[in-house]
C-alpha cells in the first residue's frame, strides 16, 4: 500500500489518537528507515526511545525467530526459560533483586505505584499518596495519567484518580513540603522525557533519596525512557550516585517488542500470589527478543558509544547555540537530547528535517528532541548537524 492508501484507511478505520506526519516507513536496518518511496532517512528518533541497538538487529530478529517456532506463549502460571534468564540478566547489570514483567512501560508504572501501596499496607498506615514531578509522564492509564505531572494532558478525561501530588522539579522543600502520613512513594524521571528533556539535579536526587529513607518512603525511578544505555550509562540512576528502591523500564529493552519491566530491591518486592499478574507480560518471545538486546548493548559497547556519541552530538548543539541566538539552553545526557528554541519554530524545523531524510521530533512548539540509536556514529552526527544548523540559522533573527 503506498502513502494515500494508507492514510484513507487511516482516516476510515483508525482513532484519531496520533497526530502522525505523512510518511510511511517499510523497513528499517541500523539507524536508517526507508519510506514506501525508497527514500532513506537517518533515524534520530528511534521509535521515540525504543530501538536502542538500531533497528532489525541481526541478534535480535534472530533470538525473535528461535523462539517463535519453539514456543509463543504459556501462562504465566508456568515457568519459561527466556522469562527466568531476562530476570536474571536485568537483576545482575541493575540495582535489583526482584522483576515483574508486562506490556508497556505504562503498566510497569502501574505496577510500581501498587507496589508503593502494598508497601506501606502492613505498617499500619493508611499511605497511598505517591508525590511526582511537573511535566512529568508516567504513561496514559487513568493511574499513570493522574501520576502525570501535565495537566494538558489529564483534562479531558477529569475528575483524575486520587492519590498524586505534583512538585516543581529540583525543589525539594516544595517536595518535602508536600510529605505527609498518607504519603507510600516518590515517582520521578531522571531525566524527563516527554516534559521535554529536563535532569534532576543529582543533589536533589540525593536529597529525596535521604528524606524516603528518613519517612521509610519508597523511591521510584521511572526509566522508561532513559534506561537501556539512553543516557551513557546503562541505568540514568548510576550516574547520580542515588540508587532507588523501584525502578520501571520499557521501550529500549524490547527493541519494538512490546514489554515493560517492574524492578525491585528486597526490600520493595513485597507482592504476594495473586495480588499482580499479566496475560501476556513477559510472555517467551519478547523476553528473548529483550535478553537479545541487552546483550547486545553489552557485546557491542552501545552504552559507551551512547556516552561517547552523545557528548560529541551535544558539543554540536553547543556550538550552534553560540552561532544563534535562536536556540536557548541544550538538554541532556548521553543520546538524549534536546534544544530549547526562543520561537515557536519547533515542529516547522522537524517537517523540513523529515524533507531532507532526517527523522527528530518536536516536543510543543519550542523543543526539538534527539532520541537515535546508540549505534550513532559522528559521521551521522555530522550529516545531521548540517541540517540541523542550516535550518536553525535560516530561522535565526539577525
Amino acid at each position: 500500500m503506498n502513502l494515500n492508501e494508507l492514510k484513507e484507511f487511516d482516516d476510515t478505520y483508525h482513532m484519531s489518537t496520533y497526530g502522525r506526519l505523512p510518511i510511511a516507513f517499510v523497513k528499517g536496518k541500523g539507524t536508517k528507515l526507508w519510506d514506501d518511496n525508497g527514500k532513506e532517512y537517518l533515524d534520530l528518533l528511534s521509535g521515540i526511545g525504543v530501538t536502542n541497538v538500531g533497528h532489525c538487529h541481526p541478534k535480535v530478529v534472530g533470538a525473535i525467530k528461535d523462539q517463535v517456532e519453539m514456543l509463543m506463549h504459556v501462562s504465566n502460571l508456568y515457568y519459561t526459560e527466556p522469562q527466568a534468564k531476562l530476570a536474571k540478566k536485568i537483576s545482575e547489570i541493575s540495582f535489583g533483586d526482584k522483576c515483574f514483567f508486562a506490556n508497556s512501560g505504562a503498566e510497569a508504572n502501574e505496577g510500581a505505584i501498587k507496589l508503593a501501596r502494598r508497601y506501606a499496607k502492613p505498617k499500619g498506615k493508611d499511605a497511598y499518596e505517591i508525590i511526582t514531578a511537573l511535566r512529568s509522564f508516567h504513561g496514559r492509564t487513568m493511574k499513570t495519567l493522574a501520576a502525570t505531572g501535565q495537566p494538558d494532558k489529564q483534562k479531558p478525561f477529569e475528575p483524575m484518580p486520587p492519590g498524586f501530588k505534583h512538585v516543581p522539579l529540583n525543589d525539594f522543600e516544595a517536595l518535602k513540603n508536600e510529605v505527609s502520613d498518607k504519603t507510600c512513594a516518590v515517582m520521578l524521571e531522571v531525566i524527563q522525557g516527554e516534559g521535554g528533556v529536563y535532569p534532576c539535579d543529582y543533589d536533589y536526587l540525593k536529597q529525596v533519596r535521604a528524606l524516603c529513607d528518613e519517612r521509610d518512603l519508597l523511591l521510584i525511578f521511572d526509566e522508561v525512557q532513559t534506561g537501556m544505555g539512553r543516557t551513557g550509562t546503562m541505568f540514568a540512576y548510576q550516574a547520580t550516585g542515588v540508587v532507588p528502591d523501584v525502578m520501571t523500564l520499557a521501550k529500549g529493552i524490547g527493541s519494538g517488542l512490546p514489554i515493560g519491566v517492574l524492578v525491585a530491591s528486597e526490600k520493595a518486592s513485597v507482592f504476594k500470589p495473586g495480588e499482580h499478574g499479566s496475560t501476556f507480560g513477559g510472555g517467551p518471545v519478547v523476553c528473548a527478543g529483550a535478553l537479545a538486546t541487552v546483550n547486545v548493548l553489552e557485546e557491542e559497547n552501545l552504552v559507551e558509544n551512547s556516552r561517547k556519541v552523545g557528548a560529541y552530538f551535544k558539543n554540536k548543539l553547543e556550538t550552534l547555540k553560540t552561532k544563534t541566538g535562536m536556540i536557548t539552553e541544550v538538554r541532556g545526557a548521553g543520546l538524549m537530547l534536546a534544544i530549547e528554541l526562543n520561537e515557536e519554530q519547533a515542529r516547522n524545523i522537524v517537517l523540513d528535517l523529515l524533507k531532507e531524510g532526517i527523522v527528530a521530533n518536536n516536543i510543543g512548539t519550542t523543543i526539538i528532541r534527539f532520541l537515535p540509536p546508540l549505534c550513532l556514529t559522528e559521521a551521522e552526527v555530522d550529516t545531521a548537524m548540517a541540517a540541523i544548523e542550516r535550518l536553525v540559522l535560516e530561522r535565526s533573527v539577525v
